[in-house]
């Protein structure tokens, strides 16, 4: 659980890098733009709606609510596994590079411009969300769920969509070369064959 010190830190928007337990504690609404949360313990805790711009490298987000926060201009790299409830999440520009966001739930997230380069969104619901313009080149995508999204100029070369829902995305613009589409569902509900 989050000790007194430690929540004051964030709530007064203090930077700092190492290991801090926030563990349980209620952030929701607070603006931590610019806080380091290397290391950081913040399994568990409530950060709904909070304004998270900073970084967040090697931090413990398991099971953390961050249903509509603003982590957009974040980094989250090393493949670390992100976890957590991401629902209407502003994820916009964020660098989602090589990071674990296997069965995240993504609905109606924004993540425009974000860098979802080599990123695990296996199995991940990202129905009706904003993905303009996103680097998800080599990205897994086996099994997510894609319904509505909007992938317009999005660059998804060499992404692996196995089985993907991709029933209503616009794909208007979007860079499929080298997509591995087999048995994806397409926009128009067709299942694509492998050729």
């Amino acid at each position: 659980m989050a000790n007194a010190r430690d929540l004051k830190l964030a709530k007064e928007n203090e930077r700092y890098s190492h290991h801090f337990d926030l563990s349980g504690a209620d952030l929701s609404g607070a603006n931590l733009s610019g806080a380091e949360f290397w290391h950081a313990n913040l399994s568990g805790a409530n950060l709904r709606g909070a304004l998270l711009s900073g970084e967040f490298r090697f931090a413990n987000l398991s099971g953390t609510d961050l249903r509509g926060v603003d982590l957009s201009r974040s980094t989250r790299p090393n493949g670390e596994e992100v976890g957590g409830d991401f629902y209407s999440a502003n994820l916009s520009g964020a660098d989602l590079s090589d990071a674990n966001l296997s069965c995240a739930d993504l609905v109606g997230a924004n993540l425009n411009g974000a860098n979802l380069n080599l990123a695990n969104l296996r199995n991940a619901k990202l129905i009706g969300a904003k993905i303009i313009g996103a680097d998800l080149s080599k990205a897994d995508l086996r099994g997510a769920d894609l319904t509505g999204a909007d992938l317009n100029k999005a660059d998804l070369t060499g992404a692996r969509l196995r089985y993907a829902n991709l029933i209503g995305a616009n794909l208007n613009g979007a860079d499929l070369n080298g997509a591995d589409l087999t048995g994806a569902t397409m926009p128009d509900g067709k299942r694509h064959e492998a050729k």
